[in-house]
């Protein structure tokens, strides 16, 4: 799936993954290949992405909030 996240002033990532984890408002949820849509609040704390080589997994800070938005296999992060 395709995944991008954002920051107010530069894209910090923007490429296929095989999975994502956020923080999402009631805790921690992941995203997977063929993902019902879905938008939500993000809350403090990390997004895990694991690329479509498995052995490849980045981190990213939630410092504030966000919110994530999937839709189609596309997943769009937009980071406070």
């Amino acid at each position: 799936m395709k995944l991008s996240i954002y920051t107010p002033d530069k894209s910090l990532f923007k490429g296929d993954v095989s999975s994502v984890t956020v923080p999402g408002r009631k805790g921690l949820f992941t995203i997977l290949d063929n993902h019902a849509p879905i938008i939500s609040l993000l809350d403090p704390g990390k997004i895990t992405v694991r690329t479509t080589d498995v052995a490849v997994e980045k981190v990213f800070d939630v410092p504030e909030s966000g919110y994530v938005k999937v839709l189609k296999n596309s997943v769009t992060i937009c980071i406070n």
